[in-house]
């Protein structure tokens, strides 16, 4: 990678620099099962998930999905619930969603033919910038850059750049010198793919975060200025993300007889098609005793009269964390569920409900439900 800012040098100058990242990815690269295909849909599916999401933990479910939903036409006509149920605890639903309805307008709208660049990718529903040039460089081979959380921390190391990588013109300014330097440099304008993809193994395999990057396994540290200069715990920089909001919520696992009480979350909200079990958060000074009690009265029209404690679940989202307070409730024989705050409730037997799409933190309920009916 060149150093444009601090250098008369031209960026074909860089270009042994550059082969060597593209040796040391062929090198060294990951065998991920998205690797071993050119195919547009597969890779598509792969970016989907690897959104704010580990690799370890995409790959099963990648796997998973292409078995049930092996191209466009079987996503674009899979129902809703078994899309949702394939995407249970991955977490970020609408990007499921977003996925199927991409794919309908494929299927629908453009014969069934996908973009041939990345400027048509963007034009469909949950692409973005990132993922449109991932999907055209890899598949199709178009010489455009990616620039994700990896390749922003490459960068700013590399070229000793001072801005705050989390401002979307700094992000611009990265994507602009990268794609100068692929237009300028004949083995990465060549392998696209290839180029975006080393750049993003640098980052997740050597150029971690933290002051500990593996500076001497770098093929890019001849040329980087964060390197030199004994600034790699400085770069980059990045603002400090804001404190994380904490709610405590109270739940109720009502049972009636055989069958347990779930209710479907409103479409537009967010777990928006996911079942789980009815209750809400803590008002200020409530125990969570009281707290179930409102919350079952108000979404359902059930008078608590007794509620066992279940147990405790903590769980994190991307804004946000919450600490879940389970408790098990026994409603009349004829006890009719009026729900205001779902779509739909359902009453179904404790055998049936893994087979229902849920979020991670009503399967982490879930499993403290079945843990004490072991114990009993």
């Amino acid at each position: 990678m060149p150093t444009p800012a601090h250098s008369s040098r031209s960026p074909t100058d860089h270009r042994p620099q550059t082969t060597s990242l593209l040796a040391w990815y062929r090198a060294h690269r990951r065998d991920l099962p998205w690797r071993r295909t050119r195919d547009p849909y597969r890779i598509w599916v792969s970016e989907i998930m690897l959104q704010q999401t580990r690799v370890d933990t995409v790959i099963p479910y990648y796997e998973r999905f292409l078995r049930a939903l092996p191209d466009l036409q079987a996503l674009a006509a899979a129902p809703e619930q078994a899309l949702l149920k394939l995407w249970e605890g991955l977490g970020y639903y609408r990007r499921a969603r977003h996925l199927q309805a991409a794919a309908k307008r494929i299927v629908h709208d453009l014969d069934g033919c996908v973009p041939a660049t990345a400027a048509g990718w963007r034009e469909l529903p949950g692409i973005g910038d990132y993922t449109a040039a991932a999907i055209a460089s890899i598949a199709q081979n178009e010489p455009v850059p990616v620039v994700d959380g990896n390749v922003l921390r490459v960068a700013a190391r590399v070229w000793g750049l001072t801005d705050d990588i989390a401002l979307p013109r700094t992000r611009e300014q990265i994507r602009t010198r990268l794609q100068a330097l692929m237009d300028n440099t004949p083995a990465a304008h060549a392998a696209p793919g290839d180029f975006n993809q080393a750049l993003m193994e640098l980052g997740a395999l050597v150029c971690i975060p933290g002051d500990s990057p593996r500076c001497a396994e770098c093929p890019l540290q001849p040329d980087c200025i964060a390197c030199r200069d004994d600034r790699t715990a400085e770069l980059p920089v990045k603002a400090r993300r804001r404190a994380v909001p904490h709610y405590h919520v109270a739940v109720g696992i009502v049972r009636r007889g055989n069958s347990i009480l779930v209710q479907k979350r409103p479409a537009a909200k967010m777990l928006g098609g996911l079942w789980e079990f009815p209750g809400g958060k803590l008002q200020s000074g409530e125990t969570p005793a009281a707290a179930l009690r409102r919350e079952l009265c108000e979404e359902i029209g059930l008078e608590v009269i007794d509620a066992e404690p279940l147990g405790i679940v903590a769980h994190a989202y991307s804004h946000f964390r919450v600490t879940i307070h389970a408790f098990l409730v026994i409603a009349p024989s004829r006890f009719r569920a009026r729900p205001t705050a779902a779509d739909e409730a359902r009453w179904v037997t404790p055998a049936a409900l893994p087979l229902l799409p849920m979020p991670a933190a009503t399967l982490r309920i879930l499993a403290l439900l079945e843990k004490n009916a072991l114990a009993r």
